[in-house]
């Protein structure tokens, strides 16, 4: 267990990242450090600012983010900064979560994880200038939907239509609907965000920019086997700790829906089924529908069943 290689995980927003990136820190190897590039990001994490949505780092743009980047993942908490921004208790708290999580990283000597679904579309920036190990999660676009819904989470595409350099890599063929789902609901939204991330995944998979893609249903289905294999990977060591919390975050005799946004704890295999709790058969058709030119680079019918 030699491998010291900092680790993103990433994906969609609502695709179990929080999950995935939770239960591999759970051997103790790892410090967690959630969404550096969240446009709400604590300034002690990461100083520079960030001010869209799924921000895209390339080599043409690296310069703003790439000495800050480097700071975290060296553990390089900006005490100062977090100080001169705290506005809340709740910030206060998060201060000392997130100060601990550094200290602890830099004194034990532990690996860096990089929780942040909005570094998806850096993925390879991440892999090739910070030498991450890359894990991305999918979700069925109809669980990712019906989380979106749950939440009243809707999206302004006018983070992603202003960023030049993404719109010309990866985005350009979605211009039009982009601009066209300003104001649809969130259903539509949800589903054309679904399709240009997992098509710009399914093009990191075919340059083989991505090895490790994972399905948040099937390592709901075989909860331990798959951290397990994931864990062995990865470098890390799948000891007593790992599988007692994981077999905790995941068991029976949890929630089988989540009452917090960000909660571990749920019945996972019983999870695999809410959206068909959450959605219409209208809603699941029309999502189907919505969804149909790239979900079957990931799911087949059997699994709208």
């Amino acid at each position: 267990m030699n491998d010291k290689k900092p680790i993103l995980v990433t994906g969609a927003h609502r695709s179990g990242t929080t999950w995935v990136g939770k239960m591999l820190a759970a051997g103790g190897d790892v410090a967690y450090i959630s969404e550096p590039l969240n446009v709400l990001h604590r300034p002690g994490v990461l100083r520079v600012p960030i001010s869209r949505w799924y921000t895209y780092i390339c080599e043409e743009n690296e310069s703003e983010f790439l000495p800050a980047l480097q700071e975290t993942l060296s553990f390089h908490y900006h005490l100062l900064d977090e100080l001169r921004s705290l506005r809340s208790v709740k910030d206060i708290v998060r201060m000392g979560r997130d100060a601990s999580a550094f200290w602890r990283g830099r004194l034990l000597g532990q690996r860096p994880l990089l929780k942040d679904p909005f570094a998806i579309f850096s993925a390879p920036w991440f892999a090739e200038r910070l030498g991450c190990r890359v894990v991305i999660t999918v979700r069925h676009p109809a669980a990712f939907i019906s989380s979106l819904k749950k939440l009243g989470w809707d999206f302004d595409f006018r983070d992603l239509l202003k960023q030049p350099l993404l719109m010309r890599d990866y985005l350009s063929a979605f211009r039009n609907e982009m601009e066209d789902a300003q104001d649809a609901d969130i259903i539509a939204q949800g589903a054309l965000l679904w399709r240009m991330i997992y098509t710009v995944v399914d093009k990191f998979r075919r340059d083989a920019r991505a090895p490790n893609v994972i399905r948040h249903e099937d390592i709901s289905l075989e909860t331990e086997a798959s951290f397990g294999s994931l864990y062995e990977t990865l470098g890390l060591a799948f000891n007593a700790r790992a599988r007692k919390t994981i077999q905790m975050a995941s068991r029976a005799s949890n929630p089988d829906d989540l009452s917090r946004t960000h909660s571990v704890k749920l019945d996972s295999r019983a999870n695999i089924q809410s959206w068909k709790r959450r959605l219409t058969e209208a809603e699941i058709d029309r999502i189907r529908a919505l969804t149909a030119d790239v979900y079957p680079l990931y799911y087949d019918d059997n699994d709208w069943n």
